[in-house]
């Protein structure tokens, strides 16, 4: 074995090597395998001791990960792997299967450039394996399979090899209908995983081995002589013959491109700037002496090191000590310590070359999507989440004296954690967390609690809604304060195909403005006219704002004031201040005091809100809840009881399929029907039935129920009748 320093001297050597580096992440429906098949990888790259892979599951380094049996948080590794004589430098990312922490996959997709899709041979493809690889193929991500738990099939369905074999064909049939109907069009049928190039494996990371056609082929292996190896005991032998990392991090070496062939299609899909610029350049080529642009993927609060922001090198080299520009947040910060991983361990080195997954300490006030450069560059593009929060709780400390804690852990929870929504309220001490689903909200209260020392009361969990207009608004006058400005302005729908393409990051949100040849583009493709393309002016949240004036002298002394404005009305709007959806705002004319004083925010803003709030009311403003698609799975036997349950929840079935003993049905349900489902579930099928989220929509809200529902808000909020 190695030497510990040897290794670091190694993994440093082919860092400098960007066609010897491969950057994966592994990802899966929840308890299919993931965290116990890296340990298996850890161990057989020798980072860990043989007899305690899958057993310490040393990826799970938190309390509640260890606790509760499942991954939380992303955890990064670097490691060496040799395929023919030759030393490969593997960066691997372990991310959560739960749909709650859907988030964190997400953000680690953004950082590699290939993912192991682990797939249950018993289960076959679930909702989340779904999830997941859209949210990889989203961000141009190339997938593998790798079928596991192959030692159920034989312990616990008892098929033969021929059986099994049809098992995992229907299995790799499945996965690849779902790539090709959403991978990107320039790798329709070249992204499939197939059998005979060796882009699946089949194994059990908890017994430790793992074959493809290619190991079959050499060492003369049959699928009945797995079933040999399991009737007669041999499984450990099988483990020495054919070693779990082995196949897995051979298959990752042939299949998954190396940064410089990965950049060179990814950059033009997450980074939206100049493609022929020094830095456009330099990013398309993984250029180690280019301008440093590196991305942050993930935020961890380390007690000794502070915090420590992982991530991925785009260009350039990056040193300790270095000074950079966080392009967002518009500040300057310094590199204090640069870090590879062994799971929870860190090894500190002086610098880095395009192409890696790294950590860097010392950065203050950095956030998760951030981009870090060493000149003025246009930044990546926002890491855009599958599913939004739409479950908030409220908040607050036991113990007044531990509120300035509480803020601080809080504002932690928000980086370590982005898909968290977090307001905090110093005058009443009462904030709002908002989530993915009771489970998410649950775990974070719960590391407040242990992890932060924090006692905190949680209230009951409350659903967001969305409010949107459903026909066009005349045009109505918005008058400043000072009655010297007028803002004339108009509310419709916004356009299916548009809506659609912001929700999905096909059009990215944020102000326009300059020229942008990109969106106009995309817009006209949408239907839109050349015309209207070239007047939006901010895409906030799923809404747009135009601005079809024309002449105005002032109009760009006060547009970022429009913008502010309509940003806050849509952060809450009429009805009930919840925040807006679906809504097309356009300023169709000004009239505007000649000196710059008269017209202020305090003259501006006032105005603007008015008249986008008049204008709403006057497009019969509705509600919309947010709605997910479940899957449920049941013995059979309680079929009925399920579908009762559903009824009961105002749900829907959308398609039920039956197995010889089981039952899995898809269902459509409001979210506010859905607080406390776990446990009717549980209660209705004898603690055997699960359900995993499949996707999640906003959907109009019965309009018996909308008038209730919308003086509970207000009452909530304490808003009085005219607010």
């Amino acid at each position: 074995m190695a030497s510990e320093e040897e290794k670091i001297k190694k993994i440093l050597e082919l860092m400098k090597k960007p066609e010897k580096i491969r950057n994966i992440g592994i990802v899966a429906h929840i308890d299919h395998g993931k965290t116990t098949m890296t340990d298996s990888l850890l161990s057989g790259a020798g980072m860990i001791s043989s007899d305690l892979a899958g057993k310490l599951l040393v990826m799970d380094f938190h309390e509640d990960e260890k606790e509760r049996g499942i991954t939380i948080d992303s955890a990064n590794v670097n490691m060496i792997h040799e395929v023919e004589g030759e030393d490969y430098l593997i960066n691997l990312i372990d991310t959560p299967g739960h749909v709650d922490f859907s988030g964190e996959v997400t953000r680690a997709m953004r950082a590699t450039d290939g993912a192991v899709v682990v797939v249950c041979a018993a289960e076959g493809m679930m909702p989340q394996t779904e999830t997941v690889l859209k949210q990889a193929l989203r961000e141009r991500v190339k997938p593998v399979l790798f079928i596991n738990k192959v030692d159920r099939l034989i312990k616990e369905l008892k098929l033969t090899g021929e059986q099994m074999q049809e098992r995992f064909i229907k299995i790799i049939n499945n996965v690849n209908k779902y790539i090709d109907s959403i991978t990107p069009k320039e790798f329709k049928g070249k992204w499939l995983v197939s059998v005979q190039d060796g882009s699946v494996a089949f194994g059990s990371a908890k017994d430790r081995w793992a074959i493809n056609f290619n190991t079959m082929k050499k060492l003369n292996i049959k699928f009945s002589d797995v079933v040999k190896a399991y009737e007669e005991d041999k499984v450990d032998e099988l483990a020495k013959k054919v070693p779990l990392h082995k196949a897995i991090l051979d298959m990752t070496v042939k299949h998954i491109p190396n940064p410089i062939e990965a950049q060179s299609y990814r950059i033009p899909k997450i980074w939206k700037g100049d493609l022929e610029s020094e830095e456009g350049r330099a990013l398309l080529k993984c250029d180690p002496s280019g301008p440093v642009i590196f991305v942050v993927t993930k935020i961890v609060v380390d007690p000794q090191a502070g915090e420590i922001a992982g991530g991925r090198l785009f260009s350039g080299t990056i040193s300790k000590g270095q000074e950079l520009k966080m392009i967002l947040a518009k500040k300057p910060v310094k590199v204090q310590q640069i870090n590879l991983y062994k799971g929870p361990q860190r090894i500190i080195v002086e610098k880095v070359p395009a192409g890696n997954i790294i950590g860097i300490a010392g950065l203050k006030g950095v956030n998760a999507g951030e981009t870090l450069a060493s000149k003025e560059i246009e930044p990546f593009e926002s890491i855009k989440h599958i599913f939004e929060p739409v479950v908030t709780e409220s908040i607050e400390a036991k113990k007044p004296t531990d509120l300035p804690k509480l803020i601080e852990v809080l504002k932690t929870v928000q980086k370590e954690d982005p898909t968290v929504k977090v307001e905090i309220n110093e005058e009443t001490g009462q904030h709002l967390l908002s989530g993915m689903g009771e489970l998410h909200l649950e775990v974070i209260a719960n590391r407040i609690r242990t992890e932060k020392g924090v006692d905190v009361n949680v209230s009951p969990p409350i659903v967001v809604y969305r409010e949107t207009v459903t026909k066009q608004s005349k045009v109505f006058e918005g008058k400043s304060p000072n009655k010297h400005n007028i803002f004339f302005i108009q509310v419709e729908p916004l356009e299916d195909a548009v809506y659609e393409a912001i929700k999905s990051g096909e059009i990215s949100e944020g102000r326009i403005k300059k020229k942008n040849e990109q969106l106009w583009k995309k817009l006209e493709s949408l239907g839109i006219s050349t015309d209207e393309a070239r007047q939006y002016r901010d895409i906030y949240k799923n809404c747009v704002l135009q601005d079809r004036t024309r002449g105005e002298v002032h109009i760009g002394e006060v547009i970022e004031m429009v913008c502010d404005a309509f940003e806050q009305v849509v952060d809450a709007g009429p009805l009930a201040r919840e925040p807006c959806l679906k809504m097309k705002v356009m300023l169709i004319d000004t009239k505007l005091h000649e000196d710059a004083i008269h017209r202020g925010p305090a003259q501006v803003y006032p105005a603007v809100r008015d008249a986008i709030r008049a204008a709403m009311q006057d497009a019969k403003t509705v509600m919309y809840e947010p709605v997910q698609v479940l899957q449920i799975e049941a013995p059979i036997e309680h079929m009925g009881e399920v579908t009762k349950l559903v009824q009961s929840k105002r749900g829907q079935m959308l398609n039920v399929e039956q197995e010889i003993d089981r039952v899995s049905m898809r269902v459509k349900m409001p979210v506010a029907e859905m607080i406390g489902l776990a446990g009717d579930l549980r209660g209705a099928t004898e603690g055997r039935g699960t359900f995993a989220l499949v996707d999640q929509m906003f959907e109009r809200m019965p309009a018996e129920i909308q008038e209730k529902v919308i003086k509970q808000i207000r009452n909530r909020k304490g808003l009085a009748e005219n607010e």
